[in-house]
């Protein structure tokens, strides 16, 4: 049987408007990446670039959303032990 948590226990979970602003930043990363990859081949290759347009596209969209999903995920991390952290101790005056 499973254990339920204990009502005084908060999740370390961010919230839910944080993850879905993270995952439409990496979205956006990506396809933002995807338009330079696009755009950096199609300024250098003269004629049939399709294999290489396709390629520099998807290479763009992954490094694009791999680097943002990075600074999304630090992002969350640190939101979360602020918290954390702002929860534990005293307040000073």
């Amino acid at each position: 049987m499973p254990e339920t948590p204990e009502p005084g226990l908060a999740s370390a979970a961010p919230s839910l408007l944080s993850r879905l602003l993270a995952f439409a930043a990496v979205i956006i990363g990506g396809a933002c990446g995807a338009l330079i990859g696009y755009g950096f081949t199609d300024l250098q290759c003269e004629g049939d670039c399709a294999t290489w347009l396709g390629l520099s596209t998807v290479i763009g969209a992954l490094v694009g959303a791999l680097g943002v999903a990075v600074v999304a995920v630090l992002a969350l991390r640190a939101m979360d032990e602020w918290d954390s952290t702002q929860k534990q101790s005293p307040r000073r005056r």
